[in-house]
């Protein structure tokens, strides 16, 4: 196996983590990019990316052919999947986006070339070999390990961070014998400058992946429960931890809304597989449980120093700052409870799409939010545009003897004169 330029790759999802990878692959490789959305597509090739990830002159100038229709991907040399991993409502593994890529996958394959077929959504270990693989070996009627061959690479993207892309990261590759791991460190080798890791194997790599982000929230989840306990004791926690950090070995976790697609999600991944086989994943569970349940307690504190319920301004609405992500934010928990405590709440964002917003949560986005004055003012996502904010402007949208509620302590440099103020 060779990865020569002429070689046919084709990246199905063009989402966050599909997409830069498609546009970095076509620099050196003829690569198709596949989305079920031709809405999406129609986008893309207009140089438009609505996750903000790709730049226009960079769309418009790539290689990438674009694509919603699968004919286009037949008999390709290389597959590489990034569809997005979800839980259900019942917080267990939904592999139905996986499953149904895969079966799209082996309805490309021809039988006249051997593919590797590459997975880079989160799962838990097994699910490349012990689910896809019999999956596309059905569905095709090909045999795997003769007529196709699997392969593991676990994405890393993390959404609005431009210092660590797709083409500066160490990629993580695995497949199930030396020659396809061997195409994939060439293939990956030509992305990143950082260089591959050839994991143990598939089921190596996929446990690395579920455990980066699982660490992440149970560090997370101790912040957000020591916070609770020092808010008892009258003691902010951006003071503690303005102490504690001068410590060398201190890890520099904070608290706050733990959503998105990934860290508010993968855990459940890894807990789902411990209890299939048998073991209760006590410590992985406790995080979630404390991380879900933040939401609820922020709008409980803010509800506690409220003269009773009354008009709300909920600042921010993506799952973190400075990116229109919505996937999986808690700012909608805190909402929710807001209003089940009687209070009448306006949601502003800069960067969410309105549409998104109302067909995801049923929420209606204030454009024009910032021009009001509310008993209560909420900064729960800290973007750029809202740090801009002049002091002036902050005050102004506080009425008399009202609350400004700052999650993340954004302005807590700011000397706001007749403001009463809350943080964590």
């Amino acid at each position: 196996m060779k990865a020569s330029a002429d070689l046919h790759i084709v990246v199905i999802g063009l989402g966050y983590v599909g997409l830069p990878l498609a546009v970095a692959l076509a620099k050196s490789f003829r690569v198709t990019g596949l989305d079920i959305d031709a809405k999406r597509v129609a986008e893309l090739k207009a140089g438009r990316d609505r996750t903000r990830e790709i730049a226009a002159e960079a769309l418009l100038g790539s290689t990438l052919t674009l694509t919603s229709d699968g004919a286009d991907a037949h008999g390709a040399d290389l597959y590489i999947v990034t569809v997005p991993t979800p839980v259900d409502e019942k917080c267990e593994p939904d592999l139905r986006p996986v499953i149904g890529a895969t079966k799209a996958v082996a309805a490309m394959l021809d039988g006249a070339r051997t593919p590797v077929i590459v997975y880079e959504s989160t799962v838990y270990p097994g699910v490349t070999e012990d689910i896809c693989g019999p999956l596309i070996e059905e569905v095709s009627g090909l045999k795997r390990g003769e007529d196709f061959f699997l392969g593991y690479s676990p994405e890393r993207i993390n959404p609005g961070d431009r210092e660590h892309t797709v083409d500066r990261i160490v990629k993580v590759i695995a497949g199930e014998n030396d020659a396809v791991t061997d195409l994939l460190a060439e293939v990956y080798g030509k992305v990143t400058s950082a260089g591959t890791f050839r994991a143990a194997s598939i089921k190596a790599a996929e446990a690395a992946k579920v455990i980066e982000n699982a660490q992440r929230d149970i560090n997370i989840a101790f912040m957000n429960e020591i916070t609770q306990i020092f808010s008892k004791l009258d003691i902010p926690i951006w003071d503690v931890l303005d102490a504690a950090r001068t410590k060398w070995n201190f890890l520099p976790f904070q608290p706050g809304l733990v959503g998105g697609h990934c860290i508010g999600v993968d855990p459940y991944y890894l807990s789902h597989r411990a209890q299939q086989i048998g073991i209760e994943p006590h410590v992985i569970l406790a995080g979630r449980s404390i991380n879900d349940g933040m939401g609820t307690w922020v709008a409980d504190q803010v509800h506690a120093r409220c003269e009773g319920p009354g008009t709300v301004l909920v600042m921010g609405f993506t799952f973190k700052e400075n990116v229109p992500d919505l996937r999986n934010t808690k700012v909608i928990d805190v909402v929710k409870r807001l209003v089940e405590l009687g209070h009448q709440v306006t949601v502003h964002d800069p960067l969410s799409d309105a549409a998104e917003a109302k067909h995801e949560y049923g929420l209606e986005l204030s454009g024009d939010a910032l021009s009001g004055r509310y008993d209560t003012v909420l900064v729960a996502v800290p973007h750029d545009e809202y740090r801009a904010l002049s002091d002036d402007a902050l005050t102004g949208l506080v009425a008399e003897d009202g609350l400004l509620a700052d999650l993340k302590n954004l302005y807590r440099d700011r000397a706001l004169a007749g403001v009463k103020r809350w943080t964590l």
